[in-house]
């Protein structure tokens, strides 16, 4: 008889699967859980002392529990075979062919991860949905699991991620909710409350709040549509900020303190990022426009259209502010990863800043502490136009110009006047985050110009 009360499958051993499941298995030790990836390169490092992730405090729980009751394998069916429940996080990226390219889900890897569970199964499974995906995929996921020919039961679940990278463990370890969406019929029921009795382990029930299947797919494209239209809401003021020489800092503060709006996401910056918010929003308007809510829909697309305009304004502001001209000049991003505390860099504002700074025939050299490796994916046909140097310092020498575009907590520690000794003058910094002492690095002799407020410059 085995030792654990349940065997639990994730099928994606990317940001959500690995991290998921490693805080699973370190709260329910009578569990067992395997993540499988057809990527053996991926499994490998998940199976190495060098994780393919970067997420704080993500080693120690994996490095506690692998080869205990946590496993990262290759094999996928023999995984489905032996799970009693499967949870569902594939990739599942905006469509770039055929119709809804740009702004559908590309649904291609759910549908074949559907029917190699359906077609392996030899058992009853609870099938839970992690990937984000349009509204009433469930529906069509159970219809496929639903066609096998040998009488097996699948109930379908949604259990959406409210993960930020960078704080991936935290979230996990005390999330603000836990959503599961089921199917009202009894056997919905049961295996709604069979994933409730895993995160039970350690989230407190009132925060386990369950709906139907539809409310919850539907919840998880809300969220990040709000948090990212508050991104992109105040860096639309941040313009105004500077047009006025108000301080968008302040302005963020005096609103933020307003218990009807709060102060998360009012940040300004050169653009939101991330693997999540532009891609839901593109579902949440795909979605909309079917149903021939074209209202809806385009309100929904102005929330990125605003900010694709921040990471353009942020380049036309390096132009006026460099005599009308980028060529020939050496311009040091300090990031690249979309956010802090990862190695991320999908949809990160920095790739369009890249782009549109080699469009200026400017000479780019990215340093980034842990994206590199993916920013060389990201522009892989640019590389021969571009440098790249984990030293922040050996970046900036020679450099005519400092864009900082992710808040890494080194960039806030360096040492700016060896920096601005090693740079051409004048010396220009473009602060994208709002992350350093603008005032003290004018006074080292550089002129700052910071997102949302007046520019500090000699003259």
């Amino acid at each position: 008889m085995s030792e654990f009360k349940k065997t639990v499958l994730c099928i994606g051993a990317g940001y959500v699967g690995g991290p998921t499941m490693a805080v699973m298995a370190h709260k329910c030790t009578n569990y067992k859980f395997h993540v499988v990836d057809i990527n053996p390169k991926r499994i490998d490092a998940w199976n190495s002392s060098d994780l393919p992730i970067y997420e704080p405090g993500l080693d120690e729980l994996v490095f506690e529990r692998r080869n205990k009751n946590l496993f990262f394998t290759t094999e996928v069916a023999q995984g489905i075979a032996e799970a009693d429940i499967i949870f569902v996080s594939v990739n599942t990226p905006t469509k770039t062919y055929g119709h809804g390219a740009g702004i559908a889900a590309d649904l291609q890897y759910w549908e074949k991860t559907a029917r190699q569970i359906a077609e392996v199964s030899t058992s009853d499974k609870i099938v839970v949905e992690k990937s984000t995906l349009p509204v009433r995929t469930a529906e069509a996921m159970s219809k496929i699991l639903k066609a096998n020919s040998r009488g097996l039961n699948f109930e379908v679940v949604s259990n959406p991620e409210f993960l930020a990278e960078g704080t991936g463990i935290e979230d996990l370890l005390t999330p603000d909710r836990v959503l599961i969406g089921a199917d009202e019929s009894p056997s919905g029921q049961r295996a709604c409350q069979e994933i409730a009795d895993i995160y039970s382990h350690w989230v407190k029930p009132e925060r386990i709040l369950t709906t139907n299947v539809w409310s919850s797919e539907l919840s998880k494209l809300v969220a990040n549509a709000f948090l990212a239209q508050r991104v992109s809401s105040i860096n639309s003021i941040s313009a105004l900020c500077e047009a006025t020489e108000a301080d968008v800092n302040e302005v963020a503060h005096a609103i933020g303190t307003d218990s009807r709006i709060g102060p998360k996401f009012l940040k300004a910056s050169v653009g939101f990022g991330g693997s999540c918010f532009q891609k839901d929003i593109l579902n949440l308007v795909y979605i909309a426009r079917s149903y021939g809510l074209e209202e809806v829909a385009d309100y929904w697309e102005q929330v990125i259209s605003v900010n694709e305009w921040q990471k353009s304004r942020f380049v036309r502001k390096m132009i006026s502010s460099m005599f009308n001209t980028l060529a020939g000049k050496r311009i040091v991003l300090f990031g690249f990863a979309f956010k802090a505390n990862t190695g991320d860099t999908r949809e990160s504002p920095a790739i369009e800043v890249t782009k549109q700074l080699l469009e200026e025939r400017a000479s780019v050299v990215i340093t980034d502490p842990k994206a590199i490796e993916n920013a060389k994916i990201d522009l892989v046909e640019y590389l021969d136009q571009i440098e790249f140097e984990e030293d922040p310092y050996k970046a900036a020498e020679g450099a005519h110009a400092i864009g900082v575009m992710t808040e890494w907590d080194l960039y806030k520690e360096l040492d700016y006047q060896r920096i601005y000794e090693s740079m051409q003058k004048p010396a220009c910094l473009f602060d994208g985050r709002n992350v350093l002492d603008h005032s003290a690095l004018h006074e080292l002799g550089f002129h700052v110009f910071p997102i949302g407020k007046s520019p500090l410059v000699h003259h």
